[in-house]
């Protein structure tokens, strides 16, 4: 297939992202990066009724959006477009569209009702990175059930550039890790309460940063006493400390929620991964063998204590998880697994 892939980036990562997308083309399957980040602001496509209104209203953007997506379709000979961050396209502008859509969800299941479902009657295929949904149904059913054409589980996946691609595994896993525990993470209130019982049992030893406001950072330290300032780090950033980090955790959405970006950073960088949502790791990694599973803090504070006494272990867990991540969760592999799947869908 020859794809057409629209995402929502700015900055240093929509280059990487451009980049990635690109060589990620292979005999099979021509890929071809459309960043509508350039022409639309994420807070207008963040709600599927937010965007009816500017649609309805022809707003100027979205003209400009629509022409130059519709220009480098016909200019490409496109026959396929895979769009996701915020899907900035209204269904009646996609209705005329001559090519195979497939929607690829991230954001789910938090806004399943705000940008995923509005939307599936627009597209031929849908992709989901979160396995769970609700207690009554995986994503999966709950797609299907909404009626949605053709559905596949898609993993996130990590960039090279969220990595270094260019140090082996013998390397990587020989260096000296002198931070124990990290966390990066955007500010989330229903993550605060993992995070503020491990600032009071590990203190110094546990590192934090993501991108946190003032009144954030405030309100940590006026609630919860976290006594530090939760800073941002550079993607560049964000790599050299995974690299120097034994233990990573990692919190989703709710409990349902597993498959966000961090179940891939912190094995592609050698970490341990301890994550909440065990009940879904066996669709992505070995539970126990690549990754370890909490539903407390007191047991993510238990097991950080165990893996931290033995290193040789952890060494032996974050390692195949690492090699897995290699071999399946690269993102020319799983985007090249997004048109395979397309290319069948359209069949």
């Amino acid at each position: 297939m020859r794809v057409v892939y629209s995402y929502n980036k700015r900055g240093y990562e929509a280059l990487a992202w451009g980049r990635e997308i690109r060589a990620a083309s292979c005999e099979r399957h021509q890929f071809i990066p459309f960043n509508h980040g350039e022409f639309v602001e994420p807070i207008d496509c963040d709600d599927s009724v937010r965007l009816d209104q500017l649609y309805q209203a022809d707003a100027p953007s979205l003209r400009k959006l629509q022409s130059a997506l519709t220009e480098l379709l016909t200019e490409t000979g496109a026959n396929g477009l895979l769009v996701t961050n915020a899907p900035p396209y209204h269904p009646d502008f996609l209705r005329g569209l001559r090519v195979y859509k497939a929607l690829y969800s991230t954001d789910d299941p938090g806004a399943t009702y705000q940008r995923t479902i509005p939307y599936l009657h627009a597209y031929d295929h849908v992709f989901h990175c979160a396995p769970g949904y609700s207690r009554d149904m995986d994503l999966g059913e709950k797609l299907r059930y909404a009626g949605a054409a053709h559905v596949d589980f898609l993993p996130l996946g990590v960039f090279d550039f969220e990595f270094d691609p260019a140090r082996g595994e013998h390397d990587l896993f020989g260096q000296e890790r002198d931070i124990d525990v990290v966390y990066v993470g955007s500010f989330f209130r229903q993550k605060l309460e993992v995070l503020a019982h491990l600032r009071r049992r590990l203190g110094r030893r546990l590192r934090i940063h993501g991108y946190f406001r003032l009144k954030h950072n405030l309100y940590l330290n006026v609630r919860y006493g976290f006594g530090t300032w939760i800073r941002p780090v550079s993607f560049e950033e964000r790599v050299r400390l995974y690299q120097r980090s034994a233990i990573g955790f990692n919190v989703h959405w709710n409990r349902f929620g597993f498959g966000n970006q961090r179940l891939y950073h912190l094995p592609a960088n050698g970490v341990l991964q301890i994550s909440d949502c065990p009940t879904f790791h066996d669709r992505v990694f070995a539970p126990g063998e690549e990754i370890l599973g909490f539903e407390t803090p007191e047991r993510l504070v238990e097991l950080i204590d165990r893996y931290l006494r033995n290193p040789d272990e952890r060494a032996r867990i974050a390692a195949q998880a690492y090699r897995r991540t290699m071999a399946k969760y690269r993102i020319g592999d799983v985007t090249r697994a997004a048109a395979d799947l397309m290319a069948s869908g359209a069949a």
